[in-house]
């Protein structure tokens, strides 16, 4: 490292402005089970103390892989990483990694022994954080790297969507009701939202150092439609679940986010270069967040 033992060095290799994204499924998946009566104030916060240690681990290896690689460059619209900047060596990034992955693991366990009684869920949790870990790190880092690949956009619906919204639910009500699948899906879409804006921003950077995202492969004219499915498809989901599930006004509180959506959406379709997608991610995130917050406080009210 150079010159840069500092914590606000590392603090912004977090990326800390991604990390609503891990808040929202633990949020979301803990709201329903509270309004089923499972809620449990210790197992919800050991879900988030890990979610956020695999989504800094995740921002860690990709600052990591995508500077070996040769991805973070000077054509890159993106802010600057830490390696890119010559602040953190990349055997410093490295060693970061590594101490992540040890309290993520302590924080992982001990939320599975809290958490569960029966010993094949405890091998199940066990199996599912290890995939977690390694699925953070293989985004970006090896000689295949998923993110690379095209299959970022999935990795991202699995993890902030279906498990990390159905796996918070079931580690507090010891069951799965397949009802949860709706929320969970419309939190990791708005979830692969945030990569989609992060992919349209650097498309052209990403098709010249080989990184075939999923916004390469279908264009940025697609890469725009996506996007609108993407957040449509959302409160499509939030809305079955209010007409199937809830019998109360608060059950539609998601609703105020539907005009944030609408403008984002707007803006991104008629964007017509990176640059000006640029301030749009954090939007998105704010986006994201408002939507699954407005669902959970909703759901508590209801």
């Amino acid at each position: 490292m150079k010159s840069s033992s500092s914590l606000a060095v590392w603090l912004d290799a977090a990326r800390p402005k991604t990390l609503p994204l891990a808040i929202a499924s633990i949020v979301c998946g803990s709201a329903v089970a509270g309004w089923h009566g499972s809620f449990s104030a210790l197992v919800a916060a050991l879900a988030l103390l890990t979610a956020l240690l695999l989504q800094i681990l995740s921002n860690l290896a990709n600052d990591y892989g995508d500077a070996v690689k040769g991805t973070d460059n000077d054509d890159r619209l993106g802010p600057q990483r830490a390696i890119q900047s010559g602040l953190v060596t990349p055997q410093a990034m490295r060693n970061a990694m590594i101490v992540n992955i040890i309290f993520t693991a302590i924080s992982g366990l001990s939320l599975i022994f809290i958490a569960c009684n029966n010993p094949h869920d405890i091998i199940g949790f066990m199996l599912l954080g290890v995939l977690a870990i390694i699925a953070s790190i293989a985004y970006t880092v090896g000689n295949k790297p998923y993110g690379y690949r095209g299959l970022g956009d999935l990795s991202v619906l699995i993890f902030f969507g279906w498990l990390g919204v159905a796996g918070t639910y079931y580690l507090q009500a010891g069951s799965i009701d397949s009802v949860i699948m709706l929320p969970a899906t419309a939190c990791g879409l708005l979830a692969v939202g945030v990569l989609n804006i992060n992919n349209l921003r650097d498309i052209d950077n990403d098709r010249a150092c080989g990184k075939q995202t999923l916004v390469v492969r279908m264009g940025p004219e697609w890469g725009r439609k996506y996007h609108l499915f993407l957040l449509s498809a959302s409160i499509v989901c939030l809305t079955l679940f209010a007409l199937f599930e809830t019998k109360s006004l608060f059950g539609w509180l998601f609703v105020l986010s539907v005009p944030l959506l609408y403008k984002h959406g707007k803006a991104v379709y008629l964007s017509k270069d990176g640059a000006e997608l640029r301030p749009m991610m954090a939007t998105m995130v704010k986006c994201a967040l408002l939507t699954n917050l407005l669902f959970a406080i909703g759901i508590i009210l209801s």
